[in-house]
């Protein structure tokens, strides 16, 4: 047995093919380890944990594909490929179906069967890699993934986990478009009691006014002209469940005082009706406005607004929470990948580096879209800068000069925005410690503190220091 690289298991009874796998793939740079029977290979695959296994279909002690889960019983993680005479395609598809990564012929070509092997195991690295970013900054929440390496996304999942457990308290997300607000809403559907039960949702500003009232509530027959048949609303569809009131701002005013008499007492009447339904529905409502704003400027009601964020959780935009982007860049390509049936794609680190940089105006949805325009168009084992939008590599204020001055983007920007991602990541590299933050921005720390009144949102970054208020 070598250990120069990843261990591969040669299970195969006949000998020749043993030695000549094993000095071809120790020349590759792999460690080797070999067996003539199923029994010896199982023993193996449960002292010695290989990477991969090259799997003969007729073994002396049984069929492949009845060794294959056993094997695959040990080690979930085992990348197995299958190796088997002219004439057993068939059978090797099975196995395939069964769990095997692949299947090369007899008599096999070196080079070809080299590559299956590096493809397969990237594949068991990725998942590797995946599942330590679920584990570190992943929170599954039945289907539901929230990343959250940032404090601010860290401080959203322990809000979520805890109003999940409040039954009925009615939750007010608040956030750019694209940040993220209807899979936090989901996020707590999915974590309480009522998983079980109907998540709705409603797009406030997709419907006519006309049209908002009898999609919520209902209608009864003859109600108005269209109206030729009773018509149960959201509320009654969602009973013991959730309905999600998204861009709850352009509700119209006319219906605003009877969403606050539902939230109030859980009653309401359908459209053209006279009696009294009710249900027991938790409302979460989500808008990407200024609701404070708009109650002072009477464009909403008051006493709705108060009676919605019962909890308020605001999400902040990517921009705010660069920590965000890898783990959430990690988390799409392998879920693209998937729906795409494509093998697992890397994003090398370059890559991730560039995503970093940009600004994405257009939040998390934005990254999405932007990784599967990359899955869909490049073919590709790795994502690299280059297989990027051009836009994307727009050279920032932050980053580069041209001609002796920093590049101002084509889209324009807020200098508060530029001051406060550099405070921010000072304070990141230093990991809170205001003096040294405030040696890397070439300014006092007398002048860092100043400026971090301007931004409170940034100081609880900050570590507590001597004399620091």
């Amino acid at each position: 047995m070598n250990n120069q690289g990843p261990l591969i298991l040669v299970v195969d009874d006949e000998e020749l093919i043993q030695v000549w796998m094993g000095e071809r793939l120790r020349a590759a740079g792999y460690a080797v380890a070999t067996a003539c029977t199923g029994a010896e290979a199982r023993k193996l695959v449960t002292e010695s944990n290989p990477a991969l296994m090259l799997l003969d279909l007729r073994l002396p002690d049984g069929d492949g594909i009845q060794l294959l889960e056993g094997f695959r019983e040990i080690d979930r993680e085992l990348v197995v490929i299958i190796v088997t005479a002219y004439g057993e395609i068939q059978t090797a598809v099975e196995a395939v179906k069964a769990g095997a990564y692949d299947f090369v012929e007899k008599p096999v070509e070196f080079d070809s069967l080299l590559l299956t092997i590096e493809k397969g195991l990237e594949k068991r690295r990725l998942r590797h890699e995946v599942a330590g970013l679920r584990e570190q900054h992943r929170w599954r929440f039945a289907n539901i993934d929230l990343v959250a390496r940032s404090p601010a996304m860290n401080g959203i999942v322990k809000t979520v986990e805890k109003v999940a457990k409040a039954e009925s308290a009615s939750v007010l997300l608040t956030g750019e478009t694209g940040s993220g607000k209807d899979l936090v809403a989901r996020a707590i559907h999915a974590w309480s009691h009522r998983a079980d039960h109907p998540f709705l949702e409603v797009n406030c500003s997709a419907l006519p006014e006309n049209l908002v009232e009898s999609e919520l509530f209902g209608h009864e027959r003859g109600a108005f002209t269209d109206a030729r048949a009773r018509k149960q609303g959201l509320t009654e569809l969602a009973d013991g469940g959730t309905l999600f009131l998204d861009e709850v701002g352009e509700m119209p005013p006319n219906t605003q005082p009877k969403l606050l008499r539902f939230l109030e007492d859980s009653r309401f009447k359908r459209v053209g009706g006279t009696k009294d339904i009710r249900v027991d529905v938790r409302v979460i409502a989500a808008t990407n406005q200024d609701l404070h704003q708009m109650v002072e400027s009477g464009g909403f009601r008051s006493d709705l607004y108060y009676r919605l964020k019962v909890v308020p959780i605001h999400i902040p935009p990517l921009r705010e929470r660069p920590e965000d982007i890898e783990p959430l860049a990690l988390l799409f390509v392998e879920q693209l990948s998937r729906d795409l049936n494509r093998d697992p794609v890397r994003l090398t680190e370059s890559a991730q580096r560039t995503l970093e940089g940009y600004r994405w105006p257009g939040n998390v949805r934005e990254l999405r879209n932007v990784l599967e325009r990359v899955l869909i168009l490049e073919d590709v084992r790795e994502i690299r800068p280059e297989h990027l939008p051009a836009e994307i590599h727009e050279v920032h204020m932050t980053s580069s000069r041209v001609g002796g001055l920093r590049q101002l983007p084509l889209q324009g920007l807020r200098l508060e925005d530029v001051e406060r991602d550099l405070i921010r990541q000072a304070l990141i590299r230093t990991q809170g410690n205001v003096t040294r933050a405030a040696a890397l921005l070439g300014i006092s720390r007398d002048t860092l503190r100043y400026r971090l009144t301007k931004f409170p949102d940034l100081a609880g970054e900050a570590v507590r220091e001597p004399d620091f208020p």
